[in-house]
């Protein structure tokens, strides 16, 4: 595949698979920091123990792959994939797991789970409706597998037009089919996409439901959490996307505050709750709009209910059977605890939204 994005990022000979030297600049450098040595030393121990030519692409994931030996980094966002043949990725798959294999037999102590690499891929257009074929229109092309967890998803950001329930319900039931022990990873604003979810910034609580509430992963962009602005006049391209932070405003201005701390509400209550991402989604009720996420996986269980578009009264929230009867659980949006009674929940609410979890004890 040849892809010379810019001037200034030139093509790489992936598909090349005859031993190149290292470029003079790098030795030079490597020589001028007294670690040349070092580092050719390291360089003979990979490639010896892989078995791979000294082609370019292996050098590239060698230098990868320390990022995983020295720190423990247990996943990588690939930006893009097609830019390179797809055989390249399957091998980076099998050195990025043998690195982290390696990493947690050295590392024992420092193990967060049993879980292996993670690899997100980004084909730009993908939507989770594909499953898992990606289609360039000549072939079809499947990424999953041998090569990636999971592919950015591109269609929440195009979902205006659709209710939380058409969305929620669509996801779900894809990841627990087509997509089955694989994800996607959904976003609604990113640093290159000039159609955004809300570019002028008028969806901002909307934007943290209907990101931080839908089934699969979640990459929020900096600034959505304070409806940073997407509009700066005079500038080209993607560079309106990039605008700075602005830390006065979001240690001063309230609105900027609530704002903040509506998303860390509902980030802080998906991370404690697996099943929010991964757990499969079922309506309760329509009106209010009422839904339960499960997960079941071996001895892992959890469950969530959450009610969305609540008015200010005092609303009565059928849990359906997430919860026992005369159980005590929690409304973690407003931190209010209540009782199950004849399955349901009376609470009132300013927010609008309702997050219900069991007290943990």
């Amino acid at each position: 595949v040849q892809c010379t994005l810019v001037d200034n990022l030139p093509d790489i000979l992936t598909e090349n698979d005859e031993d190149v030297d290292l470029p003079p600049q790098l030795v030079e450098k490597w020589k001028t920091e007294g670690r040349y040595e070092e580092e050719m030393k390291e360089l003979d121990a990979f490639f010896d123990r892989t078995g791979h030519p000294r082609a370019p692409r292996f050098y590239i994931m060698k230098w990868l792959s320390d990022y995983i030996t020295d720190f423990g980094i247990d996943g990588y966002r690939v930006d893009t994939v097609r830019h390179t043949e797809e055989y390249v990725w399957e091998e980076f798959r099998e050195v990025c797991d043998d690195s982290f294999a390696s990493w947690k037999q050295m590392n024992p102590e420092k193990v967060l789970d049993d879980n292996d690499f993670y690899l997100v891929g980004e084909i730009y257009g993908y939507r989770v409706q594909e499953g898992q074929y990606s289609d360039f229109g000549d072939r079809k092309v499947r990424y999953f597998g041998k090569s990636f967890n999971a592919l950015i998803n591109f269609d929440l950001r195009s979902s205006a037009d659709r209710s939380y329930e058409a969305v929620f319900s669509e996801y779900s039931k894809l990841l627990h089919s087509e997509l089955a022990g694989f994800g996607t990873m959904s976003y609604l604003t990113s640093h290159d996409d000039g159609s955004p979810f809300d570019k002028e910034r008028t969806k901002t609580y909307e934007t943290a439901i209907r990101l931080l509430l839908a089934p699969g992963a979640a990459q929020i962009y900096y600034g959505d959490e304070v409806g940073r602005t997407l509009i700066i006049e005079g500038t080209v391209g993607d560079a309106t996307l990039r605008s700075p932070m602005d830390w006065d405003a979001i240690n001063n201005n309230p609105e900027k505050q609530q704002l903040k701390s509506h998303w860390e509400k509902l980030g802080q209550f998906r991370k404690a709750h697996p099943a929010v991402g991964a757990g499969k989604h079922k309506m309760i009720t329509k009106s209010p709009y009422v839904f339960k996420r499960v997960l079941s996986e071996g001895d892992f269980g959890d469950a969530v209910v959450v009610a969305l578009d609540l008015n200010a009264e005092t609303q009565t929230i059928d849990v359906g059977n997430v919860f026992k009867e005369g159980e005590s659980v929690r409304e973690a949006y407003s931190g209010q605890l209540l009782k199950v009674k004849d399955g349901k929940v009376s609470l009132k609410t300013k927010s609008g939204i309702a997050l219900l979890e069991s007290i943990k004890k």
